[in-house]
């Protein structure tokens, strides 16, 4: 029987070997990205490359089911599958019908609160989770299972579309969500959150030689709502809320980009932001390359990690 770094080192191989089929497969079918014409001129260089990538990672998903059918870790996979599902239909459409708008925002959202509720519903009645949250030197707030379930809710879907907003760059996504995996592979003492975290940490590394600039495929919203939801997810069941402004740093700067450029657009009409998400921001105003915008957001990641796991181990 294999075991955990078993079990990952063989996703790693599967998704590296794969990817490349899939590709050929997506490109045939011509499914690929349309880019929005208000995008720099270097993106609009990236029309045609393959998207839905994502779906590679699903090999992770069947790997660790097949080795490894707990409870616990049909759970994960089941939060990454629900999530990746909205993405699918989203990137499907766009691939499709070279639509960059995809599915609407609306209906977006109603599925995740809907996928977001059943999950949190799950963990209480099947996995015994409490709607206390740790806060610091052993001190928890207790909140009542209805509110915590609403506050949860908005923060995982919160999460999953702010995680979204981060996969805008070749690589970025990846770069950046492998610390936070490493994070919780680190501090839980559950072997279905270890392997889930290893797993995805290696399905990410194999797809990062596709996706690294200049991308041969975007994974597109079928990866990165999946990681989004999953993340969160792990949140919730290592019971670290109260570090997520620190341990999500990196994709909240992006969500909260587009939250301000917006509200300072209509209040001034004029812009916070060169463009938003903020990647967009340092590389048209201080034409900082892919990847220095990649290796610098995925440093920004290993540190707030590094910070979250020694908070976690001596303050908590």
């Amino acid at each position: 029987m294999l075991g955990i770094f078993g079990i990952s080192g063989l996703s790693f191989l599967l998704v590296a070997l794969f990817t490349p089929l899939l590709i050929w497969v997506l490109r045939t079918l011509k499914l690929t990205q349309p880019i929005r014409a208000q995008l720099p001129p270097d993106h609009q260089a990236k029309r045609g490359t393959p998207l839905m990538a994502g779906l590679i990672l699903l090999i992770g998903i069947a790997t660790s089911l097949q080795f490894h059918p707990a409870p616990l870790m049909l759970f994960l996979c089941a939060s990454f599958l629900l999530f990746s599902s909205v993405g699918f239909i989203d990137d499907f459409k766009k691939a499709a019908y070279q639509d960059p708008s995809g599915i609407s925002g609306r209906t977006k959202l109603v599925f995740q609160f809907a996928f977001a509720g059943i999950l949190l519903i799950v963990l209480f009645h099947s996995f015994k989770l409490t709607s206390d949250i740790s806060l610091f030197s052993g001190y928890q707030l207790h909140l009542p299972v209805y509110a915590y379930i609403i506050i949860m809710l908005f923060f995982v879907v919160g999460s999953a579309n702010a995680i979204n907003f981060t996969d805008g760059l070749d690589g970025l996504l990846i770069n950046v969500a492998i610390p936070t995996y490493f994070f919780f592979f680190l501090i839980s003492n559950k072997q279905e959150v270890q392997l889930f975290s290893l797993v995805m940490i290696s399905c990410l590394l194999g797809l990062f030689f596709y996706n690294i600039y200049p991308a041969k495929a975007f994974m597109g919203d079928t990866g990165s709502l999946a990681i989004g939801g999953s993340l969160s997810i792990l949140a919730i069941i290592e019971k670290v809320e109260i570090l997520i402004p620190i341990l999500f740093s990196v994709y909240l700067a992006e969500q909260f980009s587009v939250i301000l450029q917006v509200w300072y657009y209509k209040r001034t009409k004029l812009r916070l932001f060169k463009m938003a998400p903020i990647h967009y921001h340092f590389s048209l105003k201080y034409g900082w390359s892919e990847n220095k915008i990649v290796m610098i957001f995925g440093f920004i990641s290993w540190v707030s990690a590094l910070m979250c796991w020694l908070i976690w181990k001596y303050v908590l």
